[in-house]
């Protein structure tokens, strides 16, 4: 597992650790990400789900936490989790991100479609 401390705040990301190796556009990749502010009540997983489908047919899930945060688990191609990436930091995102963080490691699969949980 690649370990990616990428934090982003107030839409701007602030690198902290070691920055994921430099892998091929289209090398399958899985992405966790967790997503602080106002995320939840507003609609997010709902819109993330569908930015998840229009960027390429990535699979995985949005998933409230109990505290407040939404985890976003993203399979495919590292260009298509990146472009789901960046749309969470863009502020294009229903409520508020404040801020998040991902780690990158190997697809597991078993995700049919990407879910709303």
């Amino acid at each position: 597992m690649v370990v990616h401390g990428g934090v982003f705040r107030d839409r701007v990301p602030l690198l902290s650790g070691v920055a994921p190796p430099a892998a091929p556009p289209r090398s399958p990749t899985r992405m966790t990400v967790w997503v602080r502010g106002t995320v939840q009540g507003v609609g997010f997983r709902w819109f993330t789900r569908a930015r998840a489908l229009a960027v390429g047919g990535l699979r995985g899930f949005a998933l409230n936490l109990d505290d407040g945060r939404v985890q976003v688990v993203a399979e495919g191609t590292r260009r298509d989790c990146e472009d789901l990436l960046e749309w969470l930091r863009s502020g294009d995102t229903p409520g508020e991100v404040t801020g998040g963080t991902e780690i990158w490691d190997t697809p597991r699969g078993g995700y049919a479609e990407f879910e709303i949980r």
